[in-house]
């Protein structure tokens, strides 16, 4: 817990910085946001970064270096969930993530102590578009505001959407599956076949939410380049 606290601590300074210093000329609602960001930022690359350095069976025991990977992101979680519950806490979709996100890691951290490299999967898979979305929610939130940022909006989110929609729709899904066939064929074991089971319905519930969402984003994006293309048919008109 001592390593929680300690990357809790980092995240809110971190936070603070963004909130304070380099966001303190935005509006309120975007300052909260940017700083959100900023904080993801600082975890979603590190985190993809160190996940991907476990070499343990999905089942092992959780070796300290998992362990330390599960701290730092059980403490981002925490720190963004506190972001969310002051400044947006009507923001339900996204507290409920951080809420399961933090059961899978940790009770994989603290009640059983294994499957680490099973979860850390996952999480390298949640971050690896953690840069270009983050990029992507600092120029959307500042697009009216600044042209550049709307050009930069405009330009990354078709990019975006495919990225993330090849991650989370077909990358994932497979990846989640191959977890429970292979919990499956453990069967109890260290970790209960409630716990595990738990976890592939916290992961599919999640997978599916992001699709959601990003088909909205999909669909937003057709309806407004297509209101653009009929705006310029009707200036030849």
């Amino acid at each position: 817990m001592e390593a929680v606290a300690a990357f809790t601590l980092w995240f809110i300074s971190i936070y603070s910085i963004g909130y304070l210093i380099a966001f303190k000329n935005w509006s309120k609602n975007q300052r909260g946001e940017a700083s959100s960001c900023l904080i993801s930022l600082a975890h979603g690359t590190p985190a993809l970064i160190l996940s991907i350095q476990s070499q343990s069976q999905f089942a092992s025991p959780n070796t300290p270096f998992e362990n330390l990977v599960l701290d730092h992101s059980i403490a981002y979680f925490i720190t963004d969930l506190l972001h969310y519950a002051v400044l947006t806490p009507t923001d339900a979709l996204f507290i409920l993530h951080h809420l399961a996100t933090l059961y899978v890691l940790a009770t994989c951290r603290f009640a059983f102590a294994h499957g680490a490299a099973a979860v850390l999967g996952v999480l390298a898979l949640a971050e690896v578009t953690s840069a270009c979305q983050n990029v992507w929610s600092l120029a959307r939130c500042r697009r009216r505001d600044s042209a550049r940022a709307a050009a930069v909006a405009e330009y990354l989110s078709p990019l975006f959407y495919g990225f993330y929609s090849v991650v989370r729709g077909i990358v994932g899904p497979l990846y989640v599956y191959r977890i429970g066939v292979l919990f499956a064929g453990l069967g109890s074991g260290v970790i209960p076949r409630w716990g595990w089971v738990s976890w592939i319905v916290v992961m599919g519930v999640g997978i599916g939410l992001s699709v959601l969402w990003v088909l909205h984003l999909w669909l937003d994006l057709y309806s407004r380049s297509r209101r653009v293309i009929k705006e310029d048919l009707n200036k030849f008109n």
